[in-house]
């Protein structure tokens, strides 16, 4: 198996331990959650940051884990996890065109447990190759050999790929930009993913004053019955966020 080479810079302490405790919970969603989702929104609210660091704590922790970059039309992983592409590396678009095969697009890294499927061309229109029962035989493939596929994902809000992709999986994460996300696209998206029978593991509440009493009534507001019912959220220091990213 090729290899490739990634980086994440540390993380703050506090976010560190939120990150932990998202990695935690997630060990005990139960044998039979293998896929899963990571998705947002909107653009811009952190979901492929804490995909990488969760697809990372995952296999650190001694879990074979594979990150699956499929969003096709926009990823920024690559720039997240400070790759450099040469001209033989195959991703996820050359495998749902036809071009490569499971064992040609599945890298092992240097973290320990850690493997990926990298995208290295973005696409346009990649609805339909997405569809194609290609992508869920890979993702079947994937849950097969490792404990977790952590799939990274375009925002619900912007294109249909995600709701696509959830229908495959065994359940989703929900990255929220504390203070920015509208109310309304949050119950959108949670009806998005209820429409595809797609469990809502929980949510993530990104770069939020968590120790201010705005984010108390900001967190009881907006995500008060989605916690009670689902089981957790976090939240990220605005000061402490490395990177305000996807």
């Amino acid at each position: 198996m090729k290899q490739l080479t990634i980086t994440l810079p540390e993380l703050p302490y506090a976010v560190e331990e939120a990150m932990n405790r998202l990695r935690i919970n997630i060990k005990f969603c139960g044998k039979n959650t293998r896929k899963i989702l990571l998705t947002s929104c909107l653009p811009n609210e952190g979901k492929s940051t804490v995909s990488s660091y969760l697809w990372k704590m995952l296999a650190e922790a001694g879990f074979p884990t594979v990150l699956v970059d499929a969003d096709l039309r926009k990823s920024v992983m690559r720039k997240r996890l400070q790759i450099e592409y040469k001209e033989d590396v195959r991703g996820l678009n050359h495998y749902l065109s036809g071009m490569a095969e499971y064992d040609e697009v599945v890298y092992q890294t240097n973290v320990a447990n850690g493997y990926l499927v990298p995208c290295t061309q973005l696409l346009e229109s990649p609805s339909a190759l997405l569809e194609d029962s290609r992508f869920r035989d890979l993702l079947n493939t994937l849950a097969e050999n490792y404990r977790f596929v952590i799939i990274d994902t375009p925002p619900l809000g912007s294109v249909s790929d995600s709701a696509l992709i959830a229908s495959m999986c065994d359940g989703a994460v929900l990255v929220i930009r504390a203070g920015v996300t509208p109310k309304g696209m949050i119950k959108q998206s949670l009806f998005e993913l209820e429409q595809v029978n797609c469990k809502l593991l929980g949510t993530v509440l990104n770069r939020a004053e968590v120790h201010s009493r705005a984010y108390g009534k900001y967190y009881s507001k907006y995500y008060g019955k989605y916690g009670k019912k689902y089981g957790y959220g976090y939240g990220y220091g605005k000061e402490e966020k490395p990177d305000a990213g996807k």
